[in-house]
């Protein structure tokens, strides 16, 4: 059989393109997403929670349209990307008073998990106001806390599914490509960490991370079924050196090429490198995310 094309690390075959010309075929009056949910069905297609694929079953039979290989019905309606169209988090009222001093003067630390809660719109709002990258809708699994000092907040932490490919971070695990479409759901980005700029108490940001190595994997199966063995994060090196994260014993891994390894017309990455740094959350990680 010859492979046609390669999608989401799945090879489609010329007998794949076959079957899902014939499934057209046979459900001629279905709509494109549809036609989706048929093909995720037949093809037992889904995700570790045990959701179909749909969205990448369309972007699959989407690729092969454009490819001239399959003929999809007309689209019939144009449905709104919420990720485009989606607006910003609304601002919230919090205390800004200067807070200064040592750590065991704020303690006890209150650590709030609060996605699918109505906090949850407190996270987003303060990372779009202090946050120099802003807010933006995370997709897949994922998680947000609101770290509180007698009620007060003052941080937040947002972690979500990690990129599918990063050479250092797979280097350093060691994983081959199969293993790790198996077991990348076991590993957590960092993909905001905000101490609010009126907050000013040294080693505060090192001793959170500390917290959440052990609040993140309890949660995370509560909320999704399984643990997660490998913490990861980027750091923009020409604003932060990443020293809280150093100061909580993760390991710098090395720097990103710059979108995966694309460049512009001379060479040069298209995006910012940026410094990777990871956790390993057990002693048997390899092991575990090997298997």
């Amino acid at each position: 059989m010859e492979t046609k094309l390669k999608h989401r690390g799945r090879e489609i075959t010329d007998q794949d393109v076959a079957f899902i010309q014939d499934l057209i075929a046979r459900h001629p009056h279905l709509s494109r997403r549809r036609l989706s949910t048929e093909l995720c069905k037949a093809w037992d297609w889904r995700q570790q929670n045990g959701v179909l694929r749909t969205m990448v079953a369309r972007g699959l039979m989407l690729q092969l349209h454009r490819a001239g290989l399959i003929e999809l019905p007309p689209v019939r309606k144009v449905m709104p990307n919420p990720f485009l169209e989606r607006r910003k988090p609304q601002a919230v009222e919090v205390d800004e008073a200067p807070l200064e001093g040592k750590l065991s003067e704020i303690q006890p630390l209150e650590f709030r998990q609060v996605r699918r809660t109505p906090q949850e719109r407190i996270v987003g709002a303060l990372i779009e106001k202090h946050h120099y990258l802003g807010y933006k809708q995370p997709v897949g699994e994922h998680l947000k806390y609101l770290v509180l000092t007698r009620g007060r907040p003052i941080a937040c932490l947002r972690w979500s599914s990690a990129p599918f490919q990063l050479g250092p971070r797979d280097r350093f695990i060691g994983w081959s490509r199969e293993a790790r479409e198996r077991n990348l759901r076991f590993v957590a980005y960092n993909t905001r960490f905000l101490i609010l700029p009126w907050v000013k108490v040294p080693h505060l940001a090192s001793h959170i991370l500390g917290r959440m190595a052990k609040l993140l994997p309890l949660d995370w199966e509560r909320l999704y079924g399984h643990p997660v063995h490998f913490l990861e994060t980027f750091t923009d090196a020409t604003r932060y050196r990443g020293t809280c994260y150093l100061a909580a014993n993760w390991i710098r891994l090395g720097q990103t090429t710059g979108r995966g390894g694309k460049s512009g017309p001379r060479g040069e990455p298209r995006v910012a490198l940026k410094e990777i740094l990871c956790y390993p959350l057990t002693r048997r990680f390899r092991e575990t995310l090997t298997q």
